[in-house]
Order: C-alpha cells, then sequence, then structure tokens
C-alpha cells in the first residue's frame, strides 16, 4: 500500500490585493504615509492646486495619508502647513479630495497638533506654543527666520485640554464635509498627544499627567470624541512607541501602549497605524493585543520602506505597510513594486516648502 502524503498548505496576503479597513475600502495594501511638504499656500493656510495635482498623482495608493493638518491655529509647528479650522480651508481640502477620488483613490485627513515642537515666528499672530507642561524641548524647528532654538510652551489649563479635544472633533467633521474618507490621529514623533504620553514632556499633576493612566487620557478622550463625532469605521490613530523624536522620553514605554491600546480595543476603528523606531519588538505585542487592522510603518535604520518590507503583510505581521520617501519620488509606487521596477531617489532638498520642483515633477513609469 503507498504511503499517504500529506502537503500544508499556507495561504500568503498578497499586498496587492483589495482590503478593507472600516468604511475604507483599499484597492491594495501600500499605503502612502503622512510627510509634510508645508506647501499650504493658500488662503488661511489652504491647500493649493498644485497640492491637489500632488495627491492626485499618487491615488494608486491604496490609501493616502496625508501631512500633518492643524485642527486649529495654535496647533501649527511648521511654516506653511495646512489647517482644517476654517470654511476656506475645507472648500481648499475639498478640491483636494475631489482630485484624489476622480482618480480612484482613497485618501484620510492626519490631524496633527504639534503642542511645544512649534515656534513664535511660523503663527499669524504673536502667541507661544502650547504643551503638557512648560518643559522647552531640546533642538531647533525651522521657521520663516531660519532654524531657531525651541520656546518653552505655556502649559494648557485642564479646560484647554477638553477644547483641544472637541477642536479636534471638530476638525474630523471638517474633515468628513470636505470629502476625505476619514481621519487618523498624530499621536506620534512627539507632537501634543505624544508630549501628554511621554514621562519628560508631560510633568503635570492633574488628571492629564502622572500616572500611565491619566498620561494616556488625552489620547485616549480625543479618539473617543472623534469617533463620536465621524464613527469607528473612519478614525485612526498613530502611535510611535518609544520615539524619542522632538526630544521625547517615555520610561514606561511597555506599560503605557498596552494600557492606550486597552481602554480603544472595543472601538471598531478603521485602523492603528504603528511607526516603528527604538524598540521593533514591541510590535508584535501590539499586534496580539490590538484586534483591528495594523498599519506599519516599519523600523528601516539607515534605509526606507522598501519592496523587502511587502513581506511583512504576506507574512501576517501587518495589514497595511506604509511608505514614505519613495511615495515622493515614485508618484505610481504600487504599479513599481508590483512589477519590480527600479524606484526613484527623492531629492529631500526639496522636501520642505519651494515650488512643483522636487513635488509633482517626478515621472512614472513609461
Amino acid at each position: 500500500m503507498p504511503a499517504t502524503t500529506s502537503t500544508l498548505e499556507v495561504t500568503r496576503t498578497n499586498p496587492f490585493e483589495p482590503f478593507t479597513a472600516g468604511a475604507l475600502t483599499l484597492k491594495n495594501r501600500i499605503v502612502m504615509a503622512p510627510m509634510t511638504r508645508s506647501r499650504a499656500y493658500g488662503p488661511d493656510a489652504s491647500p493649493t492646486s498644485l497640492m491637489a495635482e500632488y495627491y492626485a498623482q499618487r491615488a494608486s495608493a491604496g490609501l493616502i495619508v496625508t501631512e500633518g493638518i492643524q485642527p486649529n491655529r495654535i496647533g501649527q509647528g511648521y511654516p506653511s502647513t495646512p489647517g482644517l479650522h476654517s470654511a476656506a480651508q475645507v472648500a481648499a481640502w475639498r478640491r483636494v479630495t475631489e482630485a484624489v477620488h476622480q482618480n480612484g483613490g482613497r485618501i484620510v485627513a492626519q490631524l496633527m497638533h504639534t503642542g511645544r515642537v512649534g515656534h513664535p515666528d511660523n503663527y499669524a499672530e504673536a502667541t507661544t506654543p502650547v504643551g503638557a507642561s512648560p518643559v522647552q524641548a531640546a533642538g531647533q524647528i525651522f521657521t520663516a527666520h531660519g532654524k531657531q532654538d525651541f520656546v518653552r510652551p505655556t502649559p494648557l489649563t485642564s479646560q484647554q485640554v477638553w477644547d483641544t479635544v472637541a477642536d479636534f472633533a471638530a476638525a474630523a467633521r471638517n474633515a468628513i464635509e470636505a470629502g476625505f474618507d476619514g481621519v487618523e490621529l498624530h499621536g506620534a514623533n512627539g507632537y501634543l498627544l505624544h508630549q501628554f504620553l511621554s514621562t519628560n514632556a508631560n510633568r503635570r499633576e492633574d488628571e492629564w499627567g502622572g500616572t500611565p493612566a491619566n498620561r494616556i487620557r488625552l489620547t485616549v478622550e480625543t479618539v473617543r470624541a472623534v469617533v463620536d463625532a465621524i464613527g469607528a469605521e473612519r478614525t485612526a490613530l498613530r502611535i510611535s512607541p518609544a520615539n524619542p523624536l522632538n526630544d521625547i522620553t517615555e520610561d514606561d514605554y511597555t506599560d503605557t501602549y498596552p494600557l492606550l491600546l486597552g481602554e480603544l480595543d472595543h472601538l471598531p476603528l478603521a485602523y492603528l497605524h504603528v511607526l516603528e523606531s527604538a524598540d521593533p519588538a514591541l510590535t508584535g505585542v501590539l499586534r496580539e493585543r490590538w484586534p483591528g487592522t495594523l498599519m506599519l510603518n516599519p523600523a528601516t535604520p539607515g534605509s526606507t520602506t522598501d519592496q523587502q518590507h511587502l513581506t511583512l503583510i504576506e507574512q501576517g505581521a501587518t495589514d497595511l505597510v506604509a511608505f514614505g520617501r519613495l511615495f515622493i519620488a515614485n508618484p505610481d509606487l504600487p504599479h513599481r513594486l508590483a512589477v519590480g521596477a527600479p524606484l526613484s531617489v527623492p531629492d529631500l532638498t526639496k522636501a520642505y516648502g519651494g515650488d512643483a520642483t522636487g513635488y509633482t515633477d517626478y515621472p512614472r513609469l513609461r
């Protein structure tokens, strides 16, 4: 009698097949990561037709996450970044979303309050950045008058914290009115939500600081407010555990982030976006802890996210992979990845500010 053999079939996920994340129906699992470009030259820091062209060129991404958009005026950190807190801005963003949709794409607005990462020279009116505590970040920031030291922020009162939560929710409603498919809340990279999560920028002794349970509160309340405003299926959160960017220290991040996810895991968010940095090993813990869709911007020390990272999707380590710099120079990145075509390298001297050069002039494959 012949020996019986069995073959174990392993199903590998195809990064180029459609995927559904909450209310977002994506044509592939390749995401354009949020990247500040500082070209919001329209009235009241609003996007221009050039920005509409830029995003429309990249509509072959499964999902586009915009550059950081401030939910209120004090939330602006860098020169010429866009907002979503005025009628002019909503109208201008509608032209962007329409251009992306006409080209078959999906786009969400990343809402980013930079907190203490700002400078008086970058505001239309004379004012000082705000933060969790009056702790000046080490380092410098680009301003209209060149690089300058960060300044000591004005600490938000408890009522102002609640007002900020309300501003995020209002900006989320504005995003939907402007035609966005959803919003991503920026809780990473040393900006306001991350400042409250940290142990060095947040030295408060009230209900917003001290214990991890209090330090996660602003992020939790902001997510809840946005969910109430536009629905969980259109809401996402970006985090970057142990990320030291913008002078952030998180002494207890291995406790803080599982606690944060535990407060949010009952909400069917569109996705959780994890930006890996100092401790990529934590990603596996978060993957197991998070019941919904995971988007990963993998750690790439000395390099960039590229073709090899698609295996993370194939292996089930993540559902979506976010690509940053390669989308700058390769507007048709998903096609290039699919056919194994050469990838252009961006000119990062043209990354911030300027005109179409280094922005909308990168060619597609012929």
